[in-house]
Parts: structure tokens; C-alpha cells; sequence
């Protein structure tokens, strides 16, 4: 059986556009792409593909569904084999939860364990945060660092005091051994009669870490005055790894909407002093080096990061560090940048000395990915001899090779051909660099190539001999054919033309069989719908919109908290994740899956969105003001709330006539 989370990090992934576009010939239209259905023979293109949803719909036979989906339609593979094949693509090895009764319970006791450790944790922050209030040395220490109280209370700042047991005074079990695993309290000593316990904090600035769930997972703490180290953390612990999390995430998500990008920098107080100083969207590795894991984890919430370290040697290693972490997620789409500050100056102080608007325009002229590429090949290079350039070429090509194809990839190499002073010919034939090829169907291509039609589509005699319930023909390979045979390629060998004939006949019967899915009535159903179809509306809601949302009965309440949930936790993440999601949840019953079909209406807008979202406002504003008014007679609050919810009101009346208007 493949783990249900493995099928959901597999799409995201996977880019549905491209696979589908391997075997249909895909042209955009507006956000989506469009193309003639492979799965019914039309002259006038009818089948969608949405990049935003990763699914795919036909409006003309209504087949639907994801990459997975795709594999198993066109190509009449099984469930476990189309999720190998794509698993193969995109170099992911899949893994099968074949756990003995006894491994099941060991995972039910570490999930229970790790409940209990951030409530432990929880704890522990809300100890702190009260020694912060009660301590003038330390609320003086963050006022000289221009701290203000509204800033201390948001990052849940607090204050270790200077004691070997302070935490007794929180905890009533000092001996308590998950005080020692959450890395609160360190022992000394092997033998239990002699063993020493004492807080491994200890008069320190306390920095909660919480990961995007808002949960404590671990704390950081800076020394007040001179002292070693001056940083000190949580070690590693079943709730906390320095390599995954990033300080402030939680915090800036909302900045990181509203900013457009991610700042990454070196230590919590940049990230606490940039959020007084109006740059909320930045964030922190925590004592290590950013890595691949962390990268992916910030472009759950933005496609622009810009990396900030300080302009000596050593922030010029930790730069080249991140560049190797980013190379494999830069994507034509996506924008990484480095920033390095003046040796002087860390982004506190040369936001300080020169302004926002200054340090946002330094922001924005940092360095593209590709030019910090070209610096750090040419690192210790005499480009001014041949050594010194082929010196540089043998540095480039690990790193251009990390890039994904594209035209980013394409484009810097020919940039280093030219610094190198080479053909790009030469080039491509030095580093063995086929010409890009075009992004034709692979059917298209193969035809043009002269590639032979075969009689029959492949595996043919397999299929038959599984469907009359016998096994396979032979033994299989790793790559789902026989051994000693060529893996198969489904998107290269065209078919019969006689069986796709008959394939397109057997959809065309199979759509007529289906009942097309009619829309939800209600404008409560049709919301979460689309809600669920573009998670990335949620953040165009305002707060009292999400409010409303929140307190629609069940299952559209709940279910609103459940994508809320998973937007903290991962991003807007796409309908063909989120309904592998919805599925592997247990608490989630017929009803609400049946509701939270994010593909019910693939053709829909935002526009489509915000007007279900206002008839909803429209009720509720209506029995607002009726309320207040029977009230207002004797409650002047209730009459100016009454006006300004009646206002309100009437801005959504006209944006609902207005769209009746539009219509």
C-alpha cells in the first residue's frame, strides 16, 4: 500500500501541464491551457488543463482528474503503477506502509509524544513570557534594541532568569524525563543517584520557534550581555529540526502575502527588529545552513526569495551554501536572490541608519540567482588565461546542471560560453548538452522522426492476460516491463490508429453512461467549492470574511477550518493534493467529501467566488441590522453599530447588483 502523504508530496511535484502536454497539444488560454480531449474524438478544443489546480476537465465528455488520473485514463495503467511512473519522472523513490501491527503502534505512541511535547513546550513559553514582564533588566534590553512591547508580545518574546532550576518553579515533576527530551533540561552525569539536572536556558532573551502551525516547537535564547554564546538553541528533538524549520514563518506569513516575497536571514533579532521596522516577510535559519528542505518549505508561500548575508567570507560561504539548496527549485517561474549587506551593517542597523525605502530598494537590487551562478564559478578564476576559464567551466557545470530544464538553464548556458570564450556549440559539446528540443507532443515528434505505427498498443498481451485474471506474462523489471526489455514510453510510441479509434469509442460510451455533476444550490456549497478548487482565495478574503466562513454550519464551518488548517501548515496548495488530503482524513465524513469537490466547477473565477461570498454576506448582514435596530431605541452603541453594519451592507448590495448587471 503507498502511503497516502507520499501520493500528495508526488503532486506537488509533478506539473500536470507538462505531462499533459507530452501527449495533447496544449495552448493557453487565459490561466488555464486548452486542447483537443484525448479521451473523445471533437474538431474545437474542449479539455482544460488547470496549472493552478493541477487537474485537468473536459467540458464536452466530463472526464476530470489529476496526474495520477491522467496515467490511468490515457494509458489504462493501474493506480500503483501510474504513481511509479511518476514517482520515476520526477526521481522520487516510492515507499509501502507494510508496517506490522506493532510499527503502527510505535507511530500512534510518536504522535502522541510529539502532542505532548509541544504542549510541554507551550508551557514553557507562556513561563517565560511572565519572568519577562516581571524582569525591568530585560524589557529595558529590548527598548535599547528599539523593541517595542507590541512587537515582543507578537513573537511571544520572554526571559530566562538567571538560575540553575527555574523551571521547578513552573513544572511540578522537576524529573520529569520529557523535560529532558524537549531539550529544556539537561542532565550530568550516568548514574541516576548522582545525576545533576539544571535549565539549559539561563538569563537569555527567549525566542519561541513555532512551526507554521503556530505550535512551540523549540526556543532560541540570546545572552543579554557579553557572554558565550551569544545564540544559543533548542537541540534536536522528535518535535524540532534546524534543518526543516525556519524562525518567523509563522509570524510573517500575512508580510509575506502582502510584501510579495521572503527576506532570509541570519538570526532571530534581524527578524524581530525587520518586523518593527515594517519588513514583517522576514525569516531566519536557525544556527545552520539554509538547505534544500528549507527552500521548499518557503516556496509553499511565495515563488520570490531573497537571501540576505553579510558581504565578508564567511557570508559569501553561507550564499553559496544557499545557492546549491535553491539551484534545483529555480524554475522559469520562480525568482531567487542574493543580498549582501556592507560589512558594516547587519538589516537592523542599515535599515536604522538609511530607511525603509532605502533598504527596499537594496532589497530589490539584489543579485538573480543566475548572476551569483556565474560569481561563485568564477571564484579564484584568472578569466583573463585559459586555465582560469576552464577553471570556471569545471566549477559552473555542477551548478548549471542542478537547474531544471528550462529556459533559464538554457540561457545561462549560453552565458557561460561566452565568459569561457567558447562557442555554445562547443560547449554543449563539452559538457555532452543535447539542443533544446521542442515541447511538441512526443507523439508529434516521434511521427516527424519516422517512427514505425505499431499493430498493437504496447504490453497489449499483458493487459489481456490480466483481464481474464491471469498474471503477468513475465518477470517485471524495476520499471514496469519485462526484463531484458526497453522500459516503456507511453508518451512516445503513437498507437494503432484502429485502436485509438476504438479507444476514443469506448470514452464517448462511458461519457454518455456518466451523469454530468450538477452545481450546488446554495451559495454556502458553492463557495467552499471554489474554495477548495483555489485555495489561494482564502487570502483574498478580509478578516471578517473569514470570520463568516468560520460560523457557517456544518459541513461547511468545519470544513472551512480544515482548509484554513492546511493553508497555515502547507500554503495554497493545489485541488489535486487537497483532495488526496480530504480523503486520508478520518475525521472528515461522506458529507463534507462530497461538498469539498474543488472540481465541481472548473470553469469558475474569482468573480464566481466573491459573488457566492456576498449573497452569503447579504444574509447575514440583513439579520445583523435587523437585530441592531430593535435594539438602537435603547442602545446608542447599537445605533452606531447598526450604521456602520448598514453601510456595509449596502456595499455588498451593489456589488451583487453590479454583477447581476455584468451577467
Amino acid at each position: 500500500m503507498i502511503p497516502g502523504q507520499f501520493v500528495q508530496d508526488l503532486l506537488a511535484r509533478v506539473d500536470i501541464v507538462e505531462l499533459v502536454g507530452r501527449s495533447v497539444t496544449l495552448k493557453k488560454a487565459g490561466i488555464n491551457y486548452k486542447g483537443l480531449c484525448p479521451f473523445h474524438g471533437e474538431k474545437s478544443p474542449s479539455f482544460i488543463v488547470s496549472p493552478t489546480r493541477q487537474t485537468y476537465h473536459c467540458f464536452g465528455c466530463g472526464v476530470h482528474g489529476d496526474a495520477i488520473r491522467f496515467l490511468v485514463e490515457q494509458h489504462g495503467m493501474g493506480f500503483v503503477d501510474a504513481v511509479t511512473d511518476l514517482a520515476q519522472q520526477v526521481g522520487m523513490p516510492v515507499p509501502e506502509d507494510n508496517a506490522s501491527p506493532e510499527e503502527r503502534a510505535e507511530a500512534a505512541r510518536k504522535k502522541a509524544q510529539v502532542v505532548t511535547l509541544t504542549d510541554l513546550l507551550a508551557k514553557a513559553a507562556d513561563h517565560y513570557r511572565q519572568q519577562l514582564k516581571a524582569s525591568p533588566r530585560a524589557i529595558d534590553y529590548l527598548k535599547g534594541r528599539g523593541l517595542s512591547g507590541e512587537i515582543a508580545a507578537r513573537f511571544a518574546l520572554g526571559f530566562s532568569p538567571d538560575g540553575w532550576r527555574t523551571l521547578a518553579s513552573c513544572f511540578p515533576r522537576y524529573d520529569d524525563p520529557l523535560l529532558v527530551e524537549s531539550g529544556m533540561v539537561i542532565v550530568s552525569g550516568d548514574d541516576p543517584a548522582t545525576q545533576k539536572r539544571y535549565d539549559r536556558f539561563r538569563d537569555r532573551i527567549m525566542f519561541p520557534i513555532r512551526n507554521v502551525k503556530g505550535e512551540v516547537i523549540a526556543f532560541g535564547g540570546r545572552v543579554l550581555d557579553k557572554g558565550e554564546p551569544k545564540y544559543l538553541n533548542s537541540p534536536e528533538t522528535p518535535v524540532f529540526s534546524k534543518g526543516r524549520e525556519l524562525y518567523g514563518l509563522f509570524e510573517a506569513r500575512q508580510g509575506l502575502r502582502d510584501k510579495g516575497y521572503v527576506l532570509v536571514t541570519e538570526g532571530y533579532m534581524d527578524v524581530v527588529a525587520l518586523a518593527q521596522l515594517g519588513f514583517p516577510n522576514a525569516v531566519a535559519t536557525l544556527g545552520t545552513a539554509c538547505t534544500a528542505e528549507h527552500v521548499q518549505k518557503l516556496l509553499r508561500f511565495t515563488d520570490k526569495v531573497i537571501f540576505s548575508f553579510d558581504g565578508d567570507a564567511a557570508g559569501r560561504r553561507a550564499a553559496g551554501r544557499a545557492l546549491e539548496a535553491a539551484l534545483p527549485h529555480a524554475s522559469d517561474t520562480r525568482s531567487f536572490r542574493f543580498l549582501f549587506l556592507p560589512k558594516e551593517h547587519d538589516p537592523d542597523s542599515y535599515v536604522r541608519e538609511h530607511g525603509a525605502k532605502a533598504f527596499e530598494q537594496y532589497v530589490q537590487d539584489a543579485l538573480p540567482l543566475s548572476q551569483q551562478l556565474v560569481e561563485v564559478a568564477q571564484h579564484d578564476c584568472d578569466m583573463t588565461t585559459a586555465e582560469g576559464r576552464a577553471r570556471m567551466l569545471a566549477q559552473a557545470r555542477p551548478l548549471w546542471s542542478a537547474l531544471p530544464e528550462g529556459a533559464l538553464q538554457m540561457q545561462l548556458l549560453g552565458e557561460l560560453a561566452i565568459k569561457a570564450g567558447l562557442p555554445l556549440a562547443d560547449l554543449q559539446t563539452l559538457w555532452k548538452t543535447d539542443a533544446p528540443r521542442s515541447r511538441r507532443p512526443a507523439r508529434e515528434r516521434d511521427a516527424d522522426d519516422g517512427a514505425p505505427w505499431h499493430d498493437v498498443p504496447p504490453d497489449l498481451d499483458e493487459a489481456n492476460a490480466q483481464a481474464s485474471g491471469a498474471g503477468p506474462a513475465g518477470p517485471r523489471d524495476g520499471q514496469g516491463g519485462r526484463f531484458g526489455s526497453k522500459p516503456r514510453r507511453f508518451d512516445s510510441r503513437p498507437m494503432n490508429p484502429k485502436w485509438a479509434a476504438r479507444q476514443r469509442e469506448e470514452a464517448e460510451q462511458e461519457a454518455q453512461r456518466r451523469q454530468p455533476r450538477s452545481a450546488p444550490r446554495t451559495a454556502e456549497s458553492r463557495a467552499v467549492q471554489m474554495l477548495f478548487g483555489h485555495a489561494e482565495y482564502w487570502e483574498r478574503l478580509s478578516a471578517d470574511e473569514h470570520a463568516l466562513m468560520h460560523s457557517l454550519p456544518a459541513p461547511y464551518g468545519p470544513l472551512v477550518a480544515w482548509l484554513e488548517r492546511d493553508h497555515s501548515e502547507h500554503g495554497a496548495r493545489p485541488w489535486a493534493i487537497l483532495s488526496h488530503a480530504l480523503r486520508d482524513d478520518p475525521e472528515l465524513g461522506p458529507e463534507a467529501l462530497a461538498i469539498a469537490d474543488g472540481d465541481a466547477e472548473p470553469g469558475a473565477t474569482f468573480e464566481d467566488f466573491r459573488r457566492n461570498v456576498d449573497k452569503i454576506l447579504d444574509r447575514e448582514l440583513r439579520a445583523q441590522t435587523q437585530a441592531l435596530i430593535a435594539r438602537a431605541a435603547t442602545d446608542p452603541e447599537a445605533l452606531r453599530r447598526y450604521r456602520e453594519v448598514f453601510k456595509h451592507w449596502e456595499e455588498v448590495k451593489a456589488r451583487l447588483s453590479s454583477q447581476r448587471a455584468e451577467e
